[in-house]
């Protein structure tokens, strides 16, 4: 790809930022190609050792926050007339309700995800805590008259620790899932406004 059609396809990719903005991000990526183009590289070399450009431009769009790409994309463009101001007021009973409705959906999602996340965590907590329990009340039977009995429970204390060994590796994996899966939820939500 030569470099101009990847700084167009990075300008169309950008489209949605503020224009000052776009700009200066291609004459960024604009001066890296050169750079590597003084270093001895093809044009062809030297704009794939960039990058894919959906792929920068998705970083971009991630990096970028969220008002400034509501901004750009809420400003009108133009003017707007009376009648189309009295058409946004009838609406908005509609187009408000369902905005509202989204945002409701959104939200819910990233409630349900972290749910789980702290649910395998307070389970991993409560399977701890019988270890500290049944090695407490397993001490206390042994100590007494029912040495089998404490046995038992001490033994019953030791599975609950292996149990909760093994369940914080998954706690710890469903976690890293989670905050995954939260930033490409967020990053669909922002290619929206793109």
């Amino acid at each position: 790809m030569t470099k101009q059609a990847f700084l167009s396809r990075l300008e169309k990719g950008l489209s949605g930022l503020p224009r000052e903005e776009a700009a200066a991000r291609a004459a960024f990526y604009s001066e890296i190609i050169d750079d590597r183009m003084e270093e001895g590289l093809s044009e062809e070399d030297a704009v794939a050792g960039v990058g894919p450009v959906d792929k920068i431009v998705a970083q971009i769009i991630e990096e970028t926050p969220f008002s400034t790409l509501a901004k750009q994309k809420i400003r009108p463009k133009r003017p707007m007339s009376a009648w189309e101001i009295i058409l946004l007021i009838l609406g908005s009973p509609l187009w408000l309700s369902l905005l509202i409705a989204l945002f409701a959906v959104v939200l819910a999602v990233f409630a349900v995800i972290w749910t789980v996340v702290l649910v395998f965590w307070i389970v991993d907590l409560v399977l701890f805590c019988g270890f500290l329990g049944g090695a407490a009340g397993g001490v206390l039977l042994l100590a007494g008259s029912s040495g089998f009995a404490g046995l038992a429970l001490f033994g019953a204390g030791i599975v609950l620790t292996g149990l909760s060994l093994l369940l914080f590796f998954v706690c710890r994996a469903v976690t890293l899932f989670a905050a995954f899966l939260t930033r490409k939820i967020a990053l669909m939500f922002k290619m929206l406004f793109v």
